[in-house]
């Protein structure tokens, strides 16, 4: 993953700047929702992969917890342990796709309903602050899960 910049050389706006301004507004809206979700999370741009990212701080460590990733269609709030947040309506998109990653994904002309943003950047907060071993405890746990209860695949739209 590339490395954060300091926010006052490459800010966030900068690389919104890069779109059209109802993709730039809807990221904005997003922006909005994870600093009220988390908010002493870390924002800032890794130019490499265009996105911006959020951190926490957890103790002496600040865990990756996020990405806003934009394009010109639509935007992503993603979570780099997307797979251990509860996610029982099968909001999330990612499954069958990436194995541990998974995202929201917003489109113009769609009103934003705050609830999962709000809900999965807190979750991807505190599990991004768990141990290894406290995530990979997690993991066991969800992946025991479906095969005792028959979890569908992910009936995610995009919002």
């Amino acid at each position: 993953m590339s490395q954060p910049i300091d926010p006052n050389e490459f800010p966030p706006e900068a690389l919104l700047a890069e779109y059209p301004v109802a993709i730039a507004e809807l990221a904005e809206e997003i922006r909005a929702f994870v600093r009220e979700a988390v908010p002493d999370s870390i924002e800032a741009v890794r130019p490499g992969w265009r996105i911006i990212g959020y951190n926490v701080p957890a103790g002496r460590r600040t865990p990756y917890f996020a990405w806003l990733m934009v394009q010109v269609e639509h935007v992503h709030l993603g979570f780099p342990q997307g797979v251990l947040l509860d996610d029982p309506d099968g909001e999330l998109e990612g499954a069958g796709i990436t194995k541990r990653a998974r995202w929201l994904t917003a489109v113009p002309g769609r009103q934003l309903v705050p609830g999962p943003y709000l809900r999965f950047a807190r979750q991807a907060a505190r599990v991004a602050g768990l141990s290894a071993g406290e995530q990979g405890a997690l993991r066991q746990d969800r992946d025991a899960r479906p095969a005792a209860s028959g979890a569908k695949v992910s009936k995610a739209e995009p919002r």
